[in-house]
């Protein structure tokens, strides 16, 4: 089956900046882009995506010519159950059971779909977590129901303030301090003993794990940009999670 290029070069875009938006590695969304326009009969396929960007480019066979596109990235976040959709509809689209049409269908409502898990179900799993991690560094059991009201306030915080700041740094230097600053008064009025344990559970919401996991598999892939920036992108995480807590100690401790 024929398809025109400029309707294999939208649907492989979309599929692209779906994918890297929510979190899919540089290679995995180079391979898969180039999957699908080889699936589509076009030739001198090169797909080259960064952190922030994805250029495509093949040939039509009957015009002879290279036709080239790019898209940028502006926002990132974390939805790997999307990566896994997008993943779906590019192996049904690269073994024909769907069309080029069905496929841009299934990626506009993929695109379009709200998260899996609502925000509560989300701030509630992040308080469980910086309440376990609190308890495995070493704190004790009275320890947990204050780690866990510091995690959900450091969750709850970096969601609200990235929706209006549009600085995930910001949000998350903002977080770090409304968590540690959770976790100081309450070891204050007596809810909670260890107050470095309480403050390493109010942090572990806040913590890069996955774009720190990507960085790692795109160096080892070869994708030494992407690998880098992305390395980057989890060490200014980092630094505003800690000028957050250290504002906080300087502050009230």
């Amino acid at each position: 089956m024929s398809y025109k290029a400029d309707d294999i070069m939208d649907v492989c875009l979309l599929a692209g900046e779906i994918m890297l938006k929510y979190g899919a590695e540089t290679y995995r969304v180079e391979e898969t882009l180039e999957r699908m326009a080889r699936a589509a009969s076009f030739s001198n396929v090169h797909c080259f995506a960064t952190t922030t960007g994805i250029f495509l480019s093949f040939e039509e066979k009957k015009e002879k010519e290279d036709l080239m596109q790019m898209v940028r990235i502006d926002d990132r976040m974390q939805d790997l159950n999307k990566v896994t959709e997008v993943n779906q509809v590019s192996r049904e689209f690269v073994s024909g059971i769907i069309s080029v049409n069905d496929a841009r269908e299934k990626l506009e409502q993929i695109a379009k779909a709200p998260m899996q898990y609502p925000l509560w179900l989300i701030h509630l799993a992040a308080g469980v977590a910086g309440s376990g991690f609190s308890y495995l560094f070493g704190g004790g059991w009275f320890d947990l129901i204050p780690a866990f009201l510091a995690a959900m306030v450091s969750s709850l915080v970096v969601v609200e303030f990235e929706r209006y700041l549009k600085v995930r740094f910001a949000a998350e230097f903002t977080a770090a301090f409304c968590g540690g600053t959770t976790a100081i008064l309450l070891v204050f009025i007596g809810l909670g003993n260890s107050l470095d344990q309480i403050i390493i559970g109010s942090l572990m919401p806040l913590v890069p794990g996955v774009p720190l996991t990507n960085a790692v598999r795109d160096l080892m892939s070869g994708d030494l940009l992407a690998g880098v920036s992305r390395g980057a992108e989890a060490l200014l995480t980092s630094l505003a999670i800690a000028s957050g807590i250290a504002l906080t100690i300087s502050i009230f401790v």
